[in-house]
């Protein structure tokens, strides 16, 4: 307990520390990067009420992963569900499933992912223009919900703007791990004042290579290759939009296919399969007094069978989904500047048996509607940033008690920039979440995560009450932030593994352990630091991070899946043509378990490096890359993973692409 403090503090106290020994140079242009997820559109380095984190360009390319939660894990505060290569979520401070939203340009993406975590997200993120990492105000924009954060992937698949000559890029690669292929594009092109777009992801791989056994201190367990870790995903999208002086109105279309397996011992596998459908339109100073007024629809048809071992479905689920979001920014009016909206949300969801048995989730359809409102204001050298949302959610199954929530939830917090270039941030929230379908409803079994899941229609609506003081330098070569924050929630809704084992039907037997969902008051807490040195400039960079977090239930033990304390350090080199980096990233074994947790993960070093070379080939970049993950062969387990005890992460792994920018 000690190490780990004293990890956490060496790395804040480094951040604080080396402030001064540099600053920007005068010809140094640093390039903004735009949250599109916030209100105020304002840069990534300005977000220190709304901390925030942008994947783009190059950083986003070597991190790309076969999943959501693989391309985002080694971000702070960001660990992952890892369930398997096909599956896999974000996590942000402890905080999973339907706690963390996730968008496609700034839309739910309406999977089922928050459900269960050998679940897939429906977003793909190697045609992604940038992945957006949010939290606090801003947040309340698109749900009561989103206590942890939200994650937006922007592919700009609605074209906002007209581009004076085709562009897009074009990337092949290959991983020895899993002798993994990928190929993917994305094309942008006008036509008078039509813009179009187009993009499209094929990935095919093997099971992937392990480095020691399968079983966590099990010799006589399999080794070699990880069985059901394989994946076949295809993806594809096309948009057009009408741009003009005065906005832009457009349409998208897409589809998602996804064949992937569950590493567990019954080796399911999930044949999934989305279409969504979107409109999007934007009009600049609609009327005297607003600077512009957005509209947004989205429809999605998602559904996914799980697959027994002869391949026949097992339990089929459904969601249909239907969302309209209206956003209205006005001018500064007695100094806020702001948008306020309305959102609603329509869905019928199931989870029903294809064998004749109990439905693990009965038909229930839910309908939302919220209004929000978040605004800024600058008291002097102070910035106020304040946001409120009101929302109404029914529940409505087929059989069973429906249930209606009024939610209510709000955050406010100030920015004081106590010197050029450092500020220091503190943010108060409080906000409800209805419970899930599933976290109601469940009565049947899930064969993927081999549990008999058990609502409660009787469940309250958590509240979360949240503090957090941030710090940061956001100026400069070398740049630091460090955040600490407590969240104390009421009614925290957890599946809770009781012992008993079940039969599919639910009686007494030995294929099933009983998942039963309960409420019990809960308090997370956590800090977390970053130091940068030349991040985006020429010439040499680095990196050093530390984050921790604890969850747990105030009745007594530990909320499960809780995340390990990390430390990491990355150094980079860019010139010209060339770019090569290394990171090691260093988890702490993870001791503090939920009551029906009985296993103890590991610590462990993940070794990762890229190197990279440009060339001009006509009007293209050609880029050559070499990106080498867990380069020790370390094996990994992730305390956030239900699968730890059986499921390493991949061995060393060496991923071979080119890549063509025009």
């Amino acid at each position: 307990m000690n190490m780990q403090r004293t990890l956490l503090a060496s790395a804040i106290l480094a951040a604080l520390s080396t402030s001064a020994f540099a600053d920007e140079p005068a010809d140094q242009v640093v390039p903004k990067v735009v949250v599109t997820a916030n209100p105020f559109r304002s840069a990534e380095g300005d977000q220190i009420l709304t901390p925030a984190k942008v994947l783009q360009g190059d950083e986003l390319r070597d991190k790309a992963g076969s999943s959501l939660g693989e391309t985002l894990s080694q971000e702070l505060g960001v660990s992952a569900s890892a369930f398997g290569a096909g599956a896999s979520r974000p996590i942000i401070r402890g905080m999973e499933g339907p706690r963390v939203k996730m968008l496609e340009n700034g839309m739910s993406v309406s999977d089922v992912s928050g459900l269960s975590n050998d679940h897939a997200v429906a977003a793909e993120g190697a045609v992604a223009h940038q992945i957006e990492i949010l939290r606090g105000p801003a947040a309340l924009l698109y749900g009561s919900g989103a206590i942890g954060g939200l994650v937006n992937v922007v592919n700009e698949r609605i074209p906002t703007a007209l581009e004076a000559k085709p562009t897009g890029q074009a990337e092949a690669r290959y991983s020895t791990v899993d002798k993994g292929r990928n190929a993917s594009g994305t094309v942008d092109a006008a036509f008078g004042k039509v813009a179009v777009h187009v993009d499209g992801n094929w990935r095919l791989t093997d099971d992937y290579k392990i480095p020691d056994n399968r079983v966590l201190n099990d010799p006589d367990s399999a080794s070699g290759r990880l069985p059901h870790s394989d994946t076949h995903e295809r993806n594809a999208g096309l948009g057009a939009s009408f741009v003009d002086s005065w906005g832009y109105v457009g349409a998208s279309v897409s589809h998602l296919s996804n064949l992937y397996g569950i590493p567990s011992d019954e080796g399911s596998r999930i044949d999934l399969d989305q279409k969504r459908y979107d409109v999007e339109g934007l009009v600049k100073a609609p009327f005297a007094g607003f600077e512009n007024f957005k509209f947004k629809a989205g429809h999605t048809d998602y559904e996914h069978a799980e697959l027994g071992d002869d391949g026949a479905p097992e339990v089929q689920f459904k969601n249909r989904s239907t969302e309209t979001r209206w956003e209205l920014s006005h001018q500064p009016l007695a100094g806020w500047h702001g948008t306020f909206g309305v959102q609603t949300e329509n869905t019928h969801f199931s989870a029903l048996s294809a064998e004749g048995g109990p439905d693990t989730v009965p038909t229930t359809r839910s309908t939302s509607t919220a209004g929000f409102l978040v605004e800024e204001k600058d008291l002097g050298v102070v910035r106020l940033s304040a946001g409120a949302r009101l929302e109404s959610v029914k529940r409505e199954p087929v059989t069973g008690l429906a249930r209606s929530f009024d939610l209510k939830s709000g955050s406010v917090g100030a920015m004081w920039p106590f010197m050029p270039g450092y500020g220091a941030g503190l943010t108060l929230s409080y906000a409800q979440r209805a419970p899930a379908t599933e976290e109601l409803y469940s009565f049947g079994p899930h064969d993927a995560t081999v549990t008999f899941d058990v609502g409660n229609a009787n469940f309250d609506k958590e509240s979360s009450r949240n503090v957090e003081l941030s710090v940061q330098k956001s100026t400069g070569v070398v740049r630091w932030k460090a955040n600490v924050y407590r969240n104390k929630v009421s009614d925290f809704i957890y599946g809770n593994i009781t012992g008993n084992l079940l039969d599919e039907e639910g009686n007494p037997g030995d294929e099933l352990r009983e998942r039963v969902f309960q409420q019990g008051d809960a308090t997370i807490r956590g800090a977390e630091a970053e130091l940068t040195y030349n991040e985006t400039g020429a010439g040499w960079s680095g990196r050093v991070f530390a984050d921790t977090s604890r969850g747990k239930l105030d009745a007594g033990g530990s909320l499960p899946l809780q995340p390990a304390d990390r430390v990491g350090a990355s150094i980079g080199y860019r010139m010209d043509a060339l770019r090569a980096g290394l990171s090691l990233v260093h988890a702490r074994g993870q001791d503090r378990l939920a009551s029906f947790e009985t296993t103890t993960t590991p610590s462990y070093n993940q070794l990762n490096a890229n190197v990279s070379y440009t060339q001009k080939v006509r009007d293209y970049d050609l880029t050559y890359f070499l990106l080498a993950k867990n380069l020790l062969n370390d094996d990994i387990r992730v305390s956030t993973s239900v699968l730890k005890d059986i499921s390493p992460l991949p061995g060393r792994n060496f991923v071979f692409g080119v890549r063509a920018k025009f």
